[in-house]
């Protein structure tokens, strides 16, 4: 089963979804054998694969960490980075159209990787690299100056890395479709580099901070989710240009495609109904918030066919009370809800779809 996985991730979404596969063999069998054996890697991700397992099982665990993010940032939303148990790929065939979803899977996944590798360097996880060699002697920032000391996060090794790996399917190919899928790459790498922080610790009499020991640490990945998210609301619309190296806005009304934009050459579909070839799945059973106008209400996510209410009782904590010392003591509750879930299109009308 494992081998089938990996073909099709690695023919349709990405390489690195292999990984969640090579990491949980490569113990039992050897690095060799089983990325030799993994249909759809180019030469050079074989290679890496082989030279680095360790890095390729930091990868395969990272994986749920931006998986799950991506279905936190379109929880309330039609299409919610849902992924499909029986299918291979993983995502479906949303990632078969060169929309804007697709952009936003290959970004938030590239900066996955980053974010995997860098944590796991830091924590003394991997062979080839740990705290960033850089980071050493004097600095300064707007407080003053400070000594580097700590374990400053690795993250330039985390973003070549991860650009050696993922990048390197797409770079075997030259199409239009490659060249979105290197840009929309780049962009998650460095979303996560853009959110670097400086953390310190003083040192002195009383806390009075006289010295100071500071490093440079990833911040949450939310941090990065919530910005791959923004730049999802804003992707611009582009065709390649006539040289086929770099791209031109569809819209001449629109503003030019940045290096930090997301692109995408389709536009999506509506996935109010369940479309395979579309790679939707219908929002028929999800859950909507009848008060709401936004995303997530049941006008806007029902698409306009009405939702079902079914009342069901649940348990709560209530009239909570601190007591002395030191726990808070509180008594179950039971409540009825109301839940809203969006009725199923007419039959003639989902087949019109499938």
């Amino acid at each position: 089963m494992c081998v089938c996985v990996c073909r099709a991730v690695a023919r349709i979404a990405k390489p690195l979804c292999v990984c969640v596969c090579v990491c949980r063999y490569i113990g039992a069998l050897g690095a060799r054998v089983i990325c030799d054996n993994i249909p759809g890697l180019v030469n050079k991700q074989r290679q890496l694969c082989q030279r680095h397992p360790d890095i390729m099982q930091s990868i395969g665990e990272g994986t749920k960490d931006w998986v799950r993010e991506c279905q936190h940032q379109f929880r309330h939303h039609r299409w919610n980075c849902s992924t499909l148990d029986r299918d291979h790929t993983v995502f479906g065939r949303v990632l078969l159209r060169s929309s804007r979803e697709a952009a936003f899977v290959y970004a938030i996944s590239s900066a996955g990787v980053v974010y995997a590798i860098t944590r796991a360097c830091s924590q003394g996880d991997l062979k080839a690299c740990n705290c960033d060699p850089h980071k050493r002697g004097r600095a300064s920032d707007e407080h003053g100056d400070f000594d580097w000391g700590g374990c400053s996060d690795n993250i330039d090794y985390g973003i070549k890395f991860a650009k050696d790996f993922v990048d390197a399917k797409e770079r075997s190919v030259k199409d239009a479709r490659a060249l979105m899928n290197l840009h929309n790459n780049r962009c998650g790498r460095m979303a996560v580099k853009r959110f670097l922080k400086l953390e310190c610790k003083c040192h002195g009499v009383s806390g009075s901070c006289t010295l100071r020991t500071c490093w440079l640490a990833m911040s949450d990945f939310r941090k990065t989710g919530d910005f791959l998210r923004r730049k999802y609301n804003g992707a611009v619309e582009v065709t390649v240009t006539q040289d086929g190296t770099g791209f031109a806005v569809a819209n001449k009304d629109f503003r030019k495609a940045t290096k930090n934009d997301l692109v995408y050459f389709e536009n999506s579909p509506d996935y109010c109904l369940m479309n395979k070839a579309a790679g939707s799945l219908g929002t028929a059973g999800r859950v909507c918030n009848r008060s709401s106008r936004g995303t997530d209400g049941c006008e806007v996510m029902c698409c306009g066919r009405g939702y079902d209410t079914t009342r069901v009782r649940r348990i709560t904590k209530c009239e909570c009370k601190f007591k002395w010392c030191c726990a808070v003591e509180c008594k179950d509750c039971e409540e009825a809800v109301d839940i809203h879930t969006c009725k199923a299109p007419k039959r003639a009308e989902w087949q019109d779809q499938t």
